[in-house]
């Protein structure tokens, strides 16, 4: 089960793959100057996960305007993520939490995926400029989206 809106959001640093190597990218950068979206999602260069992320992809400026930074965490490899990325122009910031430690702390570890193993359930979180989550979502299978309208209407609130 998905941690409670209201709860301070876990702060992690995580990896990233960039052009000049690999990169932290820490949440609680962004406390105190923008809210944030994570979207966890179960692996790269499946056809959902690559839907769902080329969708948010082509409305970033939706987000930008909303004063939110997108943020997708996956357990793959940032160096699979960063393959996954440039074939299929994904631009928002991907990173890796290949120990799934951040997934376990958001309450979203999918069990036995297709039976190869533990991933990211497919779920998003808004989290405030104060670090609090303020929109909070696992959805029912790994084939189902999060509500983007929800997600978009809670960070109307937050501007």
């Amino acid at each position: 089960m998905p941690i409670a809106i209201g709860t301070s959001a876990p702060d992690f640093t995580l990896k990233q793959k960039t052009a000049t190597g690999l990169a932290d990218t820490q949440l609680s950068a962004n406390f105190r100057s923008k809210n944030t979206v994570l979207l966890f999602f179960p692996l790269a260069f499946t056809g959902v996960c690559t839907q769902e992320l080329c969708d948010i992809t082509a409305g970033l400026g939706q987000y930008a305007s909303l004063n939110a930074d997108v943020i997708g965490i996956s357990v793959d490899s940032p160096f699979a993520q960063e393959a996954w990325a440039n074939q299929h122009k994904i631009g928002i910031k991907l990173v890796s939490d290949l120990n799934k430690d951040i997934t376990k702390a958001y309450g979203v570890l999918f069990p036995m995926l297709a039976g190869i193993g533990d991933t990211s359930a497919r779920a998003a979180f808004v989290i405030g400029k104060d670090g609090v989550i303020r929109y909070s979502e696992q959805t029912a299978t790994p084939k189902d989206l999060p509500n983007f309208d929800a997600i978009k209407a809670t960070l109307a609130t937050l501007q």
